[in-house]
Parts: structure tokens; C-alpha cells; sequence
């Protein structure tokens, strides 16, 4: 027993030392950033790293977008995801640590505003509805629904949104508020959309906004609210966030290009380029699978132009979110 015991050890032992060696010279990408991507981003980094045989390992974090970017800009990161442009604030911080970034758009998002299934009340809302329920001034006064429009019933408000930190945040703040981080604090916030959704879905009095891709996730246990934006710009009244109406630009003003920014000095590490050079090629069906909607072909193209030339800096100024950018206009930018 001693002996098979002895050979088994050293069996094992054996095979640790051949192990540790392949293990050591593993290659690494790390990416953080928006919750909002991070679906997309996983799938990629999956299909990769099964391309490339386990000879790269690229680990995906959710800090939500403000806090990838410290940490990118920080150089502890290769990629962000992120669900704004980014911030003056953030290329601020890159430039004072040496961090110069490619910007490349991967999909397009719509931010779906949802309640409790059992919500009988709500058919739709208006921009200025769902203002005069997050401002900064409705803190510990618009508490009830009945003080949203009349009719509704006299019942408590409960809300539920992403993190200050998250991209979502800031956009649907920019959006909805007018300014980008404003908003009332009295709020149940987290960065992982998985806890907005088990809020929203067990609480009958709640309200809560996030990703698109999360609410077509959790159709059994959410309603999904229609958006009149006021201007009626589609003749058709308020609109259900789809893929469809993102891609067509009638969900208004809650779709948005979504993105990931890449370190230069990554750039040169052949893992890395490898890394986005494939994500950018298979981004089309992959972010289709996850429930997102894919960029025109061209989009892509003009992505992977911009990183192959290895253009730095933000098609948006480095200002941060903008509202009401269609595809087209993505596009244009690029150009």
C-alpha cells in the first residue's frame, strides 16, 4: 500500500512540474469596465481564448464603467469596457499617467426603463415624467406614484439603477435629467444588473432602468415600459426599447453606441492586438447572441481601420456621454 501510495505521489508530482512551466508562460489580457458590456466581452474572450488553444487567458471584471476607467487610466488594465465615451475627468487621469487610447465602438444599446410585472398602472412613460421622478429635487419629495400623474395610485415609489460609477448612470442622466451624474441619492444602486433585476422583479412598487440586454434576459419577470420622448418625431407615440427600434433610432433618447477603449501600450503586446483584432471581427454575430445589436459592417471596418493605425484619443471630444447619437451618426464620426 506504501508503494502505490509513493508512486502515486510521484505521479503527480511529475505531471505538476510539466504543468507549471505551459501555466507560466500563459499569456494575459485583462479587461474591466461596464456591466453593460461585459456580456459581449465575455463572449469574445471565450471564443478566443478557445481559438487560441489556452496559450491566452483574458479575465473580464465589472467596475462599471467610471471605475474601469481608474483603473485603466491607471495602466492596470489592457481594455475598458465602456457604456459612454469617456469623460474629461478620465483622459485627464490617462494623460497624467502616460495612457494614450484607441476608441472603438462594438454595438449598440438601449437603456430599458422596467417595473414589477404586476404593475397595472403604468402603460407608458414621458421623458418628463421619469425627470420629475429622478432629479436631484425629487429626493424626499416625489415618493408616491400618484404624484406622477394623476390616476395612478397612492403608493410608494421604489427605485432601483446602476451605480454612480456605471456608464448607464451617467447616460440615462444626461438623457432623462438633463446632466450627466445628476440625479436624487435615494435609490437602491448597484453595478451588477443581475440585482437590479431580483429588485425590480419582487418589489410591485418598483421602478428601474438598465441595459436593454438584461430586461430581453428577464422577460418572464419584468415589464418593460414604452418611452414618449414628446416630440412624436415617429408619429406613433411612445416606444418599446427592441433591437429594432434601437437600430432604427425610434427609441429615443435611451439608445447609445457602446465601446471599448484599448491602452496603446497594450497595443503593442501581441496578445492584446490579437485580442481586439478578433473581437472586431466577430463582433457582429457575437454581440447579436448575447442580445445586443450589432454596428452596420461598416462600422466594424472603420473600428478595425482605427486600430490598426492606431489613432488615439475619443471621436466625441472626451466629453463624455451624447445623447441621441443613431448609427449614422457614429458613422460620420468615424469617418
Amino acid at each position: 500500500m506504501k508503494k502505490l501510495i509513493v508512486a502515486a505521489l510521484s505521479f503527480l508530482l511529475a505531471n505538476a512540474l510539466a504543468v507549471t512551466p505551459v501555466l507560466a508562460k500563459r499569456l494575459l489580457v485583462k479587461v474591466d469596465g461596464s456591466s453593460t458590456v461585459y456580456p459581449i466581452t465575455e463572449a469574445v474572450a471565450e471564443e478566443f481564448q478557445g481559438a487560441m488553444r489556452g496559450k491566452v487567458m483574458v479575465t473580464v471584471g465589472i467596475s462599471g464603467t467610471g471605475g474601469g476607467f481608474k483603473k485603466f487610466c491607471r495602466g492596470e488594465t489592457d481594455v475598458n469596457d465602456a457604456s459612454r465615451p469617456i469623460k474629461p475627468v478620465e483622459v485627464k487621469l490617462c494623460r497624467e499617467n502616460g495612457i494614450d487610447f484607441v476608441e472603438l465602438p462594438v454595438a449598440y444599446d438601449g437603456i430599458a426603463v422596467v417595473v414589477n410585472p404586476s404593475n397595472s398602472w403604468v402603460d407608458y412613460m414621458t421623458v418628463d415624467e421619469l425627470k420629475r421622478i429622478w432629479e436631484p429635487s425629487a429626493q424626499g419629495k416625489v415618493t408616491r406614484w400618484s404624484q406622477v400623474r394623476k390616476g395612478w395610485p397612492d403608493r410608494e415609489i421604489h427605485l432601483f439603477g446602476p451605480g454612480v460609477d456605471s456608464g448607464t448612470y451617467d447616460y440615462f442622466t444626461k438623457a432623462i435629467v438633463g446632466q450627466e451624474g445628476a440625479s436624487r441619492g435615494d435609490f437602491t444602486a448597484s453595478e451588477d444588473d443581475n440585482v437590479l433585476v431580483q429588485g425590480v422583479s419582487t418589489d410591485p412598487s418598483a421602478l428601474g432602468f438598465f441595459g436593454l440586454a438584461y430586461y430581453e434576459e428577464n422577460t418572464d419577470k419584468l415589464k418593460v415600459v414604452p418611452i414618449d420622448d414628446g416630440k412624436d418625431t415617429n408619429g406613433k407615440g411612445p416606444v418599446t426599447p427592441s433591437p429594432e427600434t434601437v437600430k432604427n433610432g425610434t427609441y429615443q433618447p435611451l439608445s447609445r453606441p457602446i465601446f471599448i477603449y484599448v491602452s496603446s501600450k497594450s497595443m503593442k503586446r501581441p496578445e492584446v492586438k490579437d485580442f481586439v483584432t478578433f473581437y472586431l471581427k466577430n463582433a457582429k454575430d457575437l454581440v447579436r447572441e448575447v442580445g445586443y445589436i450589432p454596428l452596420p459592417d461598416r462600422a466594424y471596418d472603420l473600428a478595425l481601420e482605427r486600430f490598426r493605425k492606431g489613432i488615439t484619443g475619443s471621436v466625441f471630444g472626451g466629453k463624455g456621454a451624447k445623447v441621441g447619437v443613431s448609427i449614422e451618426d457614429l458613422l460620420s464620426i468615424e469617418k
